[in-house]
C-alpha cells in the first residue's frame, strides 16, 4: 500500500522534499486560483474553522508550517490581533506571492515569511504558542519527523492544528469524489498550470495519507495529547488538533 513518503510529484529518483519544492515553485502563479476552483471556495470556510479553534487558545506566537502563499497566516493575523505569525515554506516562489499579499493587507510587521524545511525547523524548543499547517502534511518527506519537529517547537500547553484533505468514506459521496479528483481536477490543472503532473499528484497524495484515527495516532506518537478530529464537508477535509503537555 502506498504511503505519503512513497508518493512523489515527479519520479522516484530524487528525494520528495526536493520535488515538492520544485512543484510548488512551478505552480505558484496558479496556486490560489486552483485552490478556489477545486473546492468551489469552501477551503476558505475550512480555514475559518481552524482559525477559530486556534484563536480560542489566545496564542501570541504562531508558526504556520507549509504556509504557501500565506492564506492561513493572513487569516490568523486578522482573527488574533495580538499575535505574531512566522510562516515557513520550501518554495521561494510561493513565499514571494505570500509576501506581496501580506504587504497588501498591511500585515508585514506581524507576519514573517521565510524559507525553511519542516523536517528541520530553525527554531529553539518551545518557541511557539501554536503551530498550524494547512494542506501540507501530505507533502512531508517523513511524516513522523515532521510531527516531532512541530511538537518540539510548541510550548507546553500549546496547540497543533492540522487541516488536511481526505478521502470520504460515504459510499454515495466516494464515486463523485473519485471522478472529481481523478478526472476533473487533473484536467483543470493542465489547462491552468504548465505543470501537468502536479494535479495528478494531488489525489494520489491524499489517498496515501493516514486519516482519522491513524492521523491521531501520529500525533500521540509525537507525544502530543488530547488529539481531536473534526471532519468537514462529507469527509473531504479534516481538522486535527492536539496539545503539547
Amino acid at each position: 500500500m502506498p504511503t505519503p513518503e512513497t508518493i512523489k510529484p515527479y519520479d522516484n529518483s530524487r528525494p520528495k522534499t526536493e520535488q515538492v519544492e520544485e512543484m510548488f515553485d512551478s505552480i505558484a502563479p496558479a496556486y490560489d486560483f486552483m485552490n478556489r476552483a477545486m473546492t468551489f471556495g469552501i477551503d476558505k470556510l475550512w480555514r475559518r474553522r481552524a482559525v477559530k479553534l486556534v484563536a480560542a487558545t489566545s496564542p501570541r506566537r504562531i508558526l504556520d508550517v507549509a504556509t504557501g502563499t500565506g492564506d492561513l497566516a493572513i487569516r490568523l493575523a486578522g482573527a488574533i490581533p495580538s499575535s505574531h505569525i512566522t510562516g515557513i515554506d520550501l518554495s521561494e516562489e510561493m513565499l514571494r506571492i505570500g509576501r506581496r499579499k501580506t504587504d497588501q493587507a498591511g500585515l508585514t510587521p506581524r507576519i514573517e515569511l521565510t524559507k525553511a524545511d519542516c523536517l528541520a525547523l530553525p527554531f529553539p524548543d518551545a518557541s511557539f504558542d501554536a503551530v498550524t499547517v494547512a494542506y501540507g502534511v501530505r507533502n512531508f518527506e517523513h511524516l513522523d519527523q515532521g510531527y516531532a519537529e512541530m511538537a518540539r517547537v510548541l510550548r507546553p500547553g500549546g496547540i497543533l492544528c492540522v487541516i488536511e484533505l481526505a478521502v470520504p468514506t460515504n459510499p454515495v459521496v466516494l464515486p463523485l469524489y473519485n471522478l472529481y479528483t481523478r478526472r476533473i481536477i487533473p484536467t483543470l490543472g493542465r489547462l491552468v498550470s504548465s505543470d501537468t503532473r502536479a494535479y495528478t499528484y494531488l489525489p494520489e497524495s491524499i489517498a496515501a495519507m493516514p486519516q482519522g484515527e491513524r492521523m491521531l495516532d501520529m500525533m500521540r506518537h509525537a507525544c502530543l495529547t488530547s488529539p481531536r478530529l473534526l471532519p468537514l464537508t462529507f469527509g473531504t477535509c479534516a481538522i486535527y488538533t492536539a496539545r503539547k503537555p
